[in-house]
């Protein structure tokens, strides 16, 4: 197991500490609910310093990154981040993914923890026809996600970029927290607004000490890999692993609004059949009519206690205190206000299809 730069802090202020995706990560301090709710009401701040970043140089790295993402990168001017995954050749996916464009010929690929290696093969094995200059800077960087409605007016004081003119999905290289060139990007998986900070693992300690001095008159607290969860769960965002995998489709999993067929791009032909002819099942949300908790593998069934799909993704809604969760279910039971069932040990409970996000803001 490795540990991220700031191990020590996080044990030091009392998380819990858990083996996830090869890194000893703190998945809790004060307990999933109140991190939650800090996050939607306040300001939080997640060490997800796990995450790998891949750097992508020179005149064929938008041709690669074309080749091996299914959304357009060609739309990005420089200072833009777009949500994209890597289709495998079997109708799957890869691994989901950002990418930022940093300049003119170099971009930043950040990737999931657990498929930095399985991501990196990918890439290099199609990178034998373009040749782009490919770096692994997973070890070197850390991340730090500051989330929630007061992340904006927490951290203003730390930068002289005015951090309110950064839109969704954009992001500006300045300073912040008396650290020069970092990655003030407007992104987060929770879906409350904020921020993530890329830095060097030798200034994170200086960046995590100052956010959380100037975030202190703010209620700012630290939020474990529980919380960032559930609070990605009310806002139906993908979880590699649960919700899509190698087996997944993007089509499938609701992700055709970043399956662009206007490029070529790996196995780009099946999936643009598989969206004309629809595919045969599809990822959708529900929530439960009754008390009960859907978990991970929870079979759903149909009024006549038939299997048809499995839950991908579930939880306990602190927000809107109810069971919600995702699962892939066949395309005929998969309409809005459709009544399905979550089998929850002996009891199947009644669940209602209904739209995303969970939560509304």
């Amino acid at each position: 197991m490795k540990n991220i730069a700031l191990h020590e802090i996080h044990v030091n202020l009392g998380a819990k500490m858990v083996p996830f995706a090869g890194f000893n990560m703190p998945v809790q301090y004060e307990g999933v609910t109140a991190e939650h709710l800090t996050v939607r009401n306040g300001v939080g701040v997640f060490d997800v310093s796990h995450m790998g970043e891949f750097l992508v140089t020179g005149e064929n790295a938008l041709a690669l990154i074309q080749k091996v993402t299914s959304n357009d990168a060609s739309k990005l001017a420089i200072g833009d981040a777009q949500y994209s995954c890597f289709p495998n050749e079997n109708g799957g996916i890869v691994d989901d993914l950002i990418c930022y464009r940093i300049k003119e010929n170099q971009y930043l690929l950040v990737v999931n923890a657990s498929n930095i290696e399985k991501d990196w093969n990918w890439i290099s094995k199609y990178n034998e026809e373009f040749g782009a200059e490919l770096r692994d800077l997973s070890d070197d960087y850390s991340l730090l996600a500051i989330q929630g409605p007061k992340a904006v007016e927490a951290m203003q004081s730390l930068s002289s970029l005015d951090l309110a003119d950064i839109p969704f999905y954009k992001f500006k290289v300045g300073d912040f927290a008396g650290v020069e060139h970092v990655i003030i990007s407007a992104t987060g998986y929770t879906g409350s607004g904020g921020f993530e900070i890329y830095c060097k693992n030798d200034e994170v300690e200086q960046v995590w000490n100052k956010v959380f001095e100037a975030g202190e008159e703010f209620g700012i607290k630290p939020i474990g890999l529980a919380a960032r969860d559930t609070l990605r769960t009310e806002m139906g965002y993908c979880l590699y692993g649960n919700d899509i995998d190698d087996t997944t489709s993007p089509i499938e999993a609701g992700l055709g609004w970043i399956t662009k067929f206007t490029k070529e791009f790996v196995n780009h032909e099946a999936l643009a059949k598989q969206k004309a002819e629809k595919p045969s099942r599809k990822l959708v949300a529900f929530e439960l009519n009754e008390r009960g908790i859907p978990r991970q593998g929870y079979d759903i069934v149909n009024a006549e206690g038939n299997k048809i799909g499995n839950v991908t993704s579930g939880t306990m809604s602190p927000s809107l205190s109810k069971g919600i969760g995702l699962g892939y279910v066949p395309l005929d039971s998969s309409k809005l206000g459709t009544e399905i069932f979550i089998q929850v040990r002996k009891k199947a409970i009644p669940a209602t299809i209904v739209k995303l996000p969970f939560y509304k803001n």
